[in-house]
């Protein structure tokens, strides 16, 4: 074990995450190698330093914090499988906390154990009976979520002890209606497109694909099918456009997810929605994807369906 696997385990050794053999081969290390024994001490400063910190967050600030971290982690998540569905996609980023500076070899312990120390301190806050009495939520309405931008002393001719304290707030609406109303519409239409957060787009694609008779919800719906970077939004669109496969758009863009999608069951489900009406003009393009494709499932659909259509497989 040398200094460099040291140093990124050490943060693991402090919160008995490693395995009973990596830990007694770390603790041999320790013994004999007195820079690695330093930054265990550290370390263990470091941790019974976060261990004191006592703060009792509000659970509207534990939710919005949750929902930042699960789209972050999914954005991670779409960079990495490097979608080819329009220039929007290039991976790029990294879920590296930016706001470690550069600490060398201390950059991915000192992140990993503030990541942890995260977790342990927001278990212990969020059991009942937490110590501290305060939280943000008593001085603001269930609607509004509050955080601390800054504090500091009051300004000059201000009483003694008096400080000042900026507060940055957001307030949630309610809007309720009909999915005909325009504005509601309106509002979904938008939420449809929203990249941060997959389940409302899911959700908002899910409840219009009902309205598809309207031009605006089957043009939204089209968009999806074709540049949705989630395959279950992409099957739900393309759900919606059931009862329009005749129209020629539609089937335009069935045969480019067909041709492209990186989703074997979004192919399935393309086939599936193409052939449901007859067309002697696909069977050269089917028969070029069975050609190509490399999914077996996918291939048989395309068969079938040539077979229903009393075409051959290959092409002459």
């Amino acid at each position: 074990m040398n200094c460099e696997s040291v140093a990124k385990l050490i943060p693991f050794y402090y919160y008995g995450e490693l395995p009973p053999d990596e830990e007694d081969r770390l603790e041999q290390h320790l013994d004999t190698c007195a820079d690695c024994a330093r930054q265990a001490e550290s370390q263990r400063a470091l941790s019974a330093a976060l261990d004191r910190c006592v703060m009792q967050p509000s659970a509207a600030l534990l939710a919005e914090c949750r929902h930042d971290l699960m789209r972050a982690v999914y954005r991670q998540e779409v960079r990495g499988a490097g979608f080819s569905r329009g220039a929007g996609f290039s991976p790029r980023g990294t879920l590296v906390p930016h706001w470690l500076p550069s600490f060398g070899a201390w950059r991915m312990p000192l992140g990993a154990s503030a990541l942890l120390a995260l977790g342990f301190i927001t278990a212990r806050l969020t059991t009942p009976g937490a110590p501290g009495p305060f939280t943000l939520s008593s001085l603001t309405p269930e609607n509004v979520i509050s955080s601390v931008r800054s504090v500091q002393p009051a300004h000059e001719g201000a009483q003694p002890g008096e400080v000042q304290i900026v507060l940055d707030e957001t307030h949630r609406r309610v809007i309720s209606g009909q999915l005909n109303d325009s504005n509601i519409q309106r509002l979904m239409l938008a939420a449809a497109h929203d990249e941060n957060n997959p389940g409302v787009r899911w959700e908002s694609v899910d409840l219009l694909k009902g309205q598809s008779d309207s031009a605006q919800v089957r043009e939204l719906l089209l968009n999806r099918v074709a540049e949705d970077p989630n395959p279950g939004v992409r099957l739900k669109a393309l759900d919606g456009l059931k009862a329009y496969t005749a129209d020629p758009e539609v089937r335009k863009i069935l045969a480019q997810v067909l041709s492209a999608d990186d989703n074997p069951g979004v192919r399935i489900a393309a086939v599936d929605a193409l052939t449901a009406h007859a067309d002697d003009n696909m069977v050269g393009f089917l028969q070029g994807v069975v050609q190509k494709e490399d999914n077996t499932y996918v291939r048989r659909r395309c068969v079938k369906a040539l077979q229903d259509m009393n075409a051959s497989v290959g092409t002459f």
